[in-house]
């Protein structure tokens, strides 16, 4: 696309400039390109090569030169290549876009003081692109959701977002998740592969249950955080990496530091700022809000009226203590909204069932050996937290690792 700099309108998003020398004067050409944007694309056209000229003309701002038949292919190929990079900036923006809309501080519902307290402190963090975030809070106060916000609330927002659980995802496994690897490096590595960090080159990565961490990884990622460098598995090249690093954890760091499951370096490394979400019972006034906020979307999601919260339902949400946090919350209202008539929400719809007798997992057993009342004490409140292993050594107040040890049958001497 030609656009000649005469004063007028600036030129249309994704142009290119093609400054033609006219009449063998070639300072025509080169007095125009300071008088152009610099985010144009800008080239120059002559009717005959002259190695001399294009040096020039790259050296004052010009992509490129092009004498005319002969580069005719070449110059196209260029202006191609060039409006599938504008195509592809323009699609990074929207989608950057689209994902800060849905995704923002806004999404973050709560009117009460603790909630507004921790979203006007993430607001001042966001702007700041380097800055090491970990963020507290019990299992299914919205701490992901946090995470998203402050990346794109952030310069970081048109690169990528990358999450991992660190518990979720075997200690084996993990390394060469966040790291990548050689091929050859392990049985099975038939190629080489980036890990997360380098995926996440000029964006973020969040490390979700980072206190989960294994022990013999913490040096790793502390090496990564401070030297912004990483070394994939079997690999010997260290590769720079430009990331932000947000943390989060429902585990009381300092606790496990002193328990030796966690580094203290890394904990500070962590810890430069620190951001905690209170828990649902703690933010007086958004139980009902949150209540309401989920029913008008997901009925709209499943196609059905949207019933009024009654005088009974609200009153059994302000009852309830809400161990699962916001998570939990939802969960009941996606359930009794499905379950009762539609344009209707029945309170007792809201809460699972327990079954009356579980023999080996409901009931503690008494007498019996103590491994065994362990056992079952495990299994019981495994099946309380629906099977999230991180929740219920949480609740049980010991690690996860002990936990494990326990349903494998190891002694935890």
């Amino acid at each position: 696309m030609e656009w000649t700099p005469d004063g007028g309108e600036p030129p249309p998003a994704g142009a290119a400039a093609l400054l033609l020398l006219a009449g063998g004067v070639e300072g025509t050409g080169l007095d125009l390109l300071a008088r152009i944007p610099p985010s144009l694309p800008r080239y120059l056209i002559g009717a005959a090569p002259d190695h001399r000229l294009a040096a020039t003309a790259v050296s004052s701002g010009a992509r490129d030169y092009f004498a005319l038949p002969e580069d005719l292919e070449i110059l196209r190929r260029s202006l191609e290549r060039d409006a599938r990079e504008w195509r592809g900036r323009m699609e990074g923006q929207r989608f950057a876009a689209e994902e800060q809309e849905s995704t923002g501080f806004g999404v973050i519902v709560g009117r009460s003081p603790a909630i507004r307290a921790a979203l006007e402190q993430a607001a001042r963090v966001a702007p700041h692109r380097d800055v090491t975030v970990l963020i507290g809070g019990e299992t299914g106060t919205g701490k992901e959701l946090l995470a998203r916000a402050l990346h794109y609330h952030s310069p970081r927002a048109a690169a990528p977002f990358v999450e991992i659980n660190c518990a979720a995802i075997p200690a084996n496994l993990l390394e060469s998740e966040l790291f990548g690897h050689e091929r050859g490096a392990f049985t099975g590595a038939i190629a080489s592969k980036p890990g997360l960090f380098e995926m996440a080159n000029g964006g973020t990565v969040f490390l979700d249950e980072i206190g989960n961490l294994p022990l013999e990884l913490q040096p790793k990622l502390l090496r990564a955080l401070e030297s912004r460098e990483i070394r994939r598995v079997g690999g010997q090249q260290a590769r720079a990496v430009n990331v932000r690093v947000i943390g989060a954890t429902h585990v009381d760091l300092p606790a496990a530091v002193g328990r030796g499951e966690f580094r203290q370096d890394l904990y500070y490394r962590l810890n430069v700022v620190a951001l905690a979400l209170p828990p649902l019972r703690d933010r007086e006034g958004d139980i009902e809000l949150l209540a309401e906020t989920f029913t008008t979307r997901l009925a709209s999601q499943y196609g059905l009226p949207v019933p009024p919260l009654s005088t009974e339902v609200r009153g059994a949400l302000r009852a309830h203590n809400w161990p699962g946090n916001v998570r939990e919350l939802k969960n009941a209202i996606e359930r009794a909204l499905v379950l009762s008539p539609p344009g209707t929400l029945r309170p007792q719809e809201l809460w699972t069932p327990v079954a009356e007798a579980l023999p080996s997992r409901g009931r503690l057993p008494f007498p019996a050996r103590l491994q065994e009342i362990t056992l079952a004490a495990v299994r019981a409140m495994l099946d309380m937290t629906g099977g999230n292993k991180s929740e219920a050594a949480r609740r049980l107040g010991i690690s996860r690792p002990r936990l494990q040890r326990v349903l494998d049958g190891k002694s935890d001497e």
